[in-house]
């Protein structure tokens, strides 16, 4: 989660020109999330929008398969970047929750997204169509994860992980 300075967002010059990182992660995460589901369309990846209770500030949005996520940090376990997502949030924002809801609607038509409450920008809302920048962003990462039967890769590290926290 990034907290922008007051009005890049609306600024369509200073918004399209912050950082990948930073762009995917406040305001164009749906668009990421759909470039995923586009390329990796076998892959058992859903949407999910993190939806914040209240008036609080903070959707999000990101892919995973139960197990798995994808957003702009890459690929994380589902259970890592939802905690890492609420603690950096409840900082910001004493308070803080939101639901998990999967999203069954499209996330780069607007209209359809508000059937579910989802308020986004269309790829050719923003100073530039944000796709390409999102399919580039995309190449940045190494999905050979992807193909591992169940994600085995990450399992293991899991596991390890698990062991060394019952070891102390």
């Amino acid at each position: 989660m990034y907290l922008l300075r007051s009005g890049t967002k609306e600024d369509p010059v200073r918004r399209w020109n912050l950082p990948d990182r930073v762009f995917f992660a406040a305001g164009a995460c749906h668009i990421l999330a759909h470039a995923f589901l586009e390329r990796f369309r076998g892959s058992r990846f859903g949407p999910i929008w993190v939806r914040p209770h209240g008036d609080f500030t903070g959707n999000h949005v990101f892919v995973a398969n139960g197990d798995l996520a994808f957003d702009y940090h890459g690929y994380v376990f589902l259970d890592r970047l939802v905690a890492h997502y609420t603690r950096r949030a409840r900082r910001l924002f004493p308070g803080w929750d939101a639901d998990l809801v999967p999203v069954t609607t499209s996330l780069v038509n607007r209209g359809e997204a508000k059937t579910i409450g989802l308020d986004i920008r269309e790829p050719a809302q923003f100073l530039h169509d944000a796709l390409p920048r999102a399919r580039r962003f995309l190449d940045r990462f190494d999905h050979r994860v992807l193909h591992q039967p169940s994600n085995n890769a990450f399992q293991q590290t899991r596991q390890e992980r698990h062991a060394a926290e019952d070891r102390r």
